[in-house]
């Protein structure tokens, strides 16, 4: 049965103009999307007026106030009217839309917000009297004299009050506060040498402080290496590469962490362009991929990275809030953080996060007993000095030949524990010191130390200068082993066995396309694909080392890569896996006893190997204890 359509009607719709307040509402239903984008938004302003020090105040997670208040250069009385006005911005002159060196630049985020909520702008410029305006509902209200020292404060009451329907689709108020310390903490990375402060006042008062960051100093590396370790942390600060690459106009910078500091999902991961946060899947997809040969696929790479380039050479007019970006040339953006990150975790060599000797120490602390058990502090004698260590090791030597009858005793006599007092040794005499070729290094001094022991033949004890080092031999060696595979691989080219029936797979214009793009690519590690006619393609050769293999499987697997990150590293993935699997079984196996020089030989070779940290599937290989902790679990410190 025929229904009528009902966007069909007898009469004609009309095409109106919507008045001002409307468009605002719908502009801001793109530019603020909760709380935290209308802080995004603010602190930017900020950041753009070049503030050093910047406020955020926060209530009912950002719905009841925003305030934000800075030191930057101010708004004249003038322009606060203007600066309420639709795309008014003095950011850009709108003659050239690519070449933009500040955040904002569209000129929606005020009248945005003040078309949703209250908003009150109170501003200073050096030399004037300071001037506010206020705007709720698109209401704007006219210019004020107002009292302030210098820069402007920002303050947004009620949001998304004159829109109630968009209050339904917040969360909660710890949830919406959460999200706004996210992005002032993304935008303080950004900016290390401006200080930052977010306070909570709920419930009245200045509230209290959720986070602060102070301005840092030194060059940038040093204020950015200080910035991450207070937001991020420490442990990511200790055990953190630094990165400075560059690739054709593009220069990457930041700091990345080493795999054996890993995370469980992808919530460490900050990504900047030309100091912008941005959530790009291009970049995403390169930093996962640069860490695919030494991560597991649950685990997540940490790092902090910054993409400088010309302003021309990428694109941040994508979307209204500025979250994505779009490089000229893609490839170039990727191969830049694949090639710089590899480079930097290469160099690292067997370099393993400090993070698995504090798991360590944990697994090995004992269960307390006694006092400590009841929380009574144990108090410990205080290290012993130099000459009381060496009068107690003379104390424990054999006694010495004047303890002999038939020989007068010294004048002073060392202390002795009195099992050894009737004990006869030989005289004590000085040690002559001849001229003697230089020594070999002492192979304590090396970074893994001299071996000791082993312990349930699989595990190595090595002692260093500063402590003592556990080896997982077979993890280690396996390490060794895939290295050197991937070495030869690479000096030699990756075989590839010809198909004696070509595999013939249809697919779309489209596809075939990507694949043609890509074709040297692949046949470099061994898969050749020739056009067949049409939208099919032929498979003629595939990489030996994966045996059988369903081709078409792969060539999909293949083609969805390409299309959602416009690269593939898949069936290196698989030659990888190939290889690690070969690796394991060729390497040292549990169980095996190995004598002395067996062992200093591999925590040799472990030093020169670059990844040997870390096993094929990012678990540390190593774990090192220092003295100091050594001693820390038996209570002497």
């Amino acid at each position: 049965m025929m229904r009528p359509d009902p966007n069909i009607s007898d009469t004609r719709p009309v095409i109106r103009q919507l008045d001002e307040a409307a468009i605002n509402r719908i502009a801001a239903g793109e530019v603020v999307e909760r709380p935290a984008s209308a802080v995004k938004e603010l602190v930017e302003n900020a950041l753009d007026a070049g503030a050093m020090r910047i406020e955020i105040t926060i209530a009912e997670g950002g719905k009841g106030l925003i305030r934000v208040k800075d030191d930057g250069c101010g708004i004249d009385e003038d322009a606060l009217p203007l600066a309420l006005s639709r795309h008014a911005t003095s950011k850009i002159d709108g003659s050239d839309l690519l070449n933009i060196h500040t955040f904002g630049f569209r000129g929606e985020a005020l009248p945005s917000l003040g078309a949703v909520g209250r908003l009150r702008i109170t501003s200073r410029v050096a030399g004037a009297a300071a001037a506010e305006i206020a705007v709720s509902g698109g209401r704007i209200e006219p210019v004020r004299p107002a009292a302030l020292t210098t820069g402007t404060v920002v303050e947004l009451r009620d949001l998304f009050y004159a829109t109630p329907a968009r209050l339904k689709f917040l969360r909660t108020d710890r949830a919406e506060g959460q999200a706004v310390t996210d992005i002032v903490k993304r935008l303080a990375m950004a900016e290390p040498y401006v200080g930052f402060t977010l306070r909570d006042a709920t419930g009245g008062g200045e509230g209290r402080v959720v986070f602060r960051a102070d301005p840092e100093s030194g060059d940038m590396f040093d204020a950015l290496h200080g910035r991450l370790a207070s937001i991020l942390g420490r442990e990511f600060a200790e055990n953190s590469l630094r990165i400075d690459a560059e690739r054709e106009g593009l220069h990457m910078t930041g700091y990345a962490a080493l795999p054996t500091y890993s995370r469980g999902a992808a919530v460490a991961q900050f990504l900047f362009v030309n100091g912008r946060p941005v959530r790009d899947k291009l970049l995403t997809g390169a930093l996962r991929a640069a860490y695919m040969d030494v991560l597991s696929r649950d685990r997540h790479p940490a790092a902090a990275l910054f993409i400088d380039c010309d302003p021309t050479l990428v694109d941040v007019n994508v979307h209204p809030a500025k979250s994505e970006v779009r490089f000229r040339d893609p490839a170039t953006a990727r191969g830049l953080i694949v090639s710089g990150l590899r480079h930097a975790l290469a160099e690292a060599g067997h370099r393993a996060s400090s993070t698995v000797a504090g798991a360590t120490l944990g697994a090995m602390r004992a269960e307390p007993i006694g006092p400590a058990a009841t929380g009574a502090r144990v108090y410990q004698m205080d290290r012993p000095s130099a000459v009381a260590r060496a009068m107690s090791y003379q104390g424990q030597a054999p006694a010495s030949d004047w303890t002999d009858q038939s020989s007068p005793a010294p004048q002073s006599t060392p202390q002795t524990f009195e099992g050894f007092a009737d004990q006869p040794s030989a005289r004590y005499e000085p040690e002559v010191v001849e001229d003697r070729a230089p020594e070999a290094p002492r192979l304590e001094s090396f970074p893994l130390g001299a071996a000791r022991a082993q312990v349930h033949e699989n595990y190595i004890v090595a002692q260093t200068d500063r402590g003592m080092v556990l080896v997982d031999q077979h993890a280690a060696h396996e390490r060794l082993v895939y290295e050197k595979l991937k070495a030869q691989m690479a000096d030699h080219g990756v075989a590839a066995q010809a198909l004696l029936i070509p595999e013939i797979i249809e697919l779309s214009a489209g596809d075939c396309a990507r694949l043609e793009d890509f074709a040297e690519d692949l046949r470099a590690l061994g898969l050749t694909i020739e056009p067949f006619g049409g939208s099919a393609v032929a498979v003629r050769e595939t990489p030996a080392i994966l045996g059988k293999v369903d081709a078409k499987a792969l060539v999909l697997d293949i083609l969805d890569e390409l299309a959602e990150a416009g690269d593939s590293a898949t069936l290196k993935a698989r030659i990888d896996a190939i290889l690690s699997r070969v690796a394991c079984h060729g390497s040292i196996r549990s169980g095996r006893r190995m004598r002395v020089e067996e062992m200093n030989a591999l925590l040799r070779e472990m030093e020169a190997t670059p990844l040997s940290g870390q096993c094929n599937h990012g678990r540390p290989t190593y774990v090192e204890l220092k003295l100091t902790d050594i001693e820390r679990l038996f209570g002497r410190t």
